[in-house]
């Protein structure tokens, strides 16, 4: 493998991250960061359609690899220090790192929601994409197998796929203190440098364990976890937005059928098959401003709900989504009838101007494998040492009804 010149990426939240142009596996990760697979994640927003509540919520799932990539070098490199014999697992590990969000669509996760896509089958699909394939095979043949077991969690060092999908990985360290920082909220504050310091390595179990003198970190961190997601991810106008952002889709496709709009090849692909059975060409065409460009397009529409739904959505005119969780499950149902009655009325379809939202928050889960603290008794669970964590590990539903102001 030919190597080249080093490269530095300016992150706001990370600092310069600067790759090794001499070093075998960083010169790789910039061959990896220039092909057309992974420059497609600029033009995908991390927060889908965040930023129509926190307007600064348009960072990419570029910046947030970049971010990952970056942090698992720290976490991975400072293990290294201590178990030198871990260093052949390095390319893997930091390419999985990178390439963890390859597979995301249109509207990052709410396009998931919308189309049915999977991220993580796309990344490993997309690692056969023509330009990563060569680059991870001219690097070692074996790459893209061992990436393949990473991301299914078969890799036979365990350390390997916990830092980048764990209960405590990179990636959500990335991702609580980016998105806290773009959005605003002051809930993503990490003491990052004592958790990284506190991530070791088990010999014995080849797991990613955490020493005991990093506990208040992590239970911070889980803390911190748990309040974006009840306060920034699950925020009530986002779930409006996402509502309005379905609708929009699902009368699309049904007008696509009978032909009375017109999208391109791409969005017809999308809205009349099943994501998850389109090839890769079909795949990385689509980004947010393909379909952002169609929602213009169908504002000029002839239907009249289309038309009102892509002006809601353009224009920033969203739902009111109204807290029905104290209500029981009959009482919100009697909610959401009167307000169809109600816009029935006014001559608005129901189908496409009300509905009920419900979004579940849990600080801590076992998620195949829980935090591990090491103890002079042994490894064990985080919640097994922690009250607060047994606190957090108690989910948390919330209801709304989305409806017309």
């Amino acid at each position: 493998m030919l190597l080249g010149k080093s490269r530095t990426y300016h992150d706001p939240l990370h600092g310069a991250i600067t790759l090794d142009g001499d070093d075998p596996v960083e010169a790789l990760l910039i061959r990896l960061i220039d092909t057309p697979e992974f420059q497609r994640l600029r033009r995908i927003r991390q927060l889908d359609t965040a930023s129509l509540t926190f307007h600064g919520a348009e960072g990419s799932r570029f910046t947030h690899s970049l971010g990952v990539m970056a942090l698992t070098r720290r976490a991975f490199d400072q293990i290294l220090q201590r178990y030198p014999y871990l260093a052949g697992h390095r390319a893997a590990v930091l390419s999985a790192a990178l390439l963890h969000d390859l597979g995301h669509g249109p509207f990052s996760h709410a396009g998931e929601e919308m189309f049915g896509s999977q991220h993580e089958v796309w990344t490993r699909r997309l690692l056969q994409s023509p330009a990563i394939a060569k680059v991870l095979e001219n690097y070692d043949s074996e790459l893209t197998a061992a990436l393949e077991q990473i991301f299914t969690k078969q890799y036979p060092v365990p350390l390997a796929y916990q830092l980048v999908s764990s209960q405590l990985d990179c990636d959500r360290l990335d991702y609580l203190q980016r998105d806290s920082y773009f959005t605003g909220a002051k809930y993503g504050q990490l003491d990052l440098d004592r958790i990284l310091m506190a991530m070791s390595y088990d010999p014995i179990t080849q797991r990613l364990v955490v020493n005991r003198k990093g506990l208040v970190a992590i239970e911070h961190y889980l803390t911190v976890r748990y309040f974006m997601y009840l306060q920034v991810y699950n925020h009530p106008k986002n779930l409006a937005s996402r509502f309005t952002l379905t609708k929009i889709y699902e009368r699309a496709k049904l007008l696509l059928r009978s032909g009375e709009i017109e999208a391109d090849r791409i969005v017809k692909a999308w809205l009349s098959q099943d994501p998850q059975t389109l090839n890769c060409e079909q795949y990385l065409a689509a980004d947010d401003i393909v379909f952002t460009y169609h929602l213009h397009r169908w504002r000029e529409s002839n239907d009249r709900i289309l038309v009102d739904l892509c002006r809601r959505y353009l224009d920033r005119d969203i739902f009111k989504a109204t807290d029905i969780s104290d209500k029981s499950l009959s009482d919100r149902e009697a909610s959401l009838e009167a307000w169809q009655a109600k816009l029935r009325m006014q001559g608005l379809d129901p189908e496409y101007y009300c509905g009920i939202r419900v979004a579940l928050t849990k600080g801590y889960t076992l998620y195949q494998q829980g935090i591990e603290i090491q103890t002079t008794q042994g490894l064990k669970d985080i919640a097994q040492l922690s009250p607060l964590v047994q606190t957090l590990s108690q989910p948390i539903q919330r209801a709304w009804l989305v409806h017309p102001r």
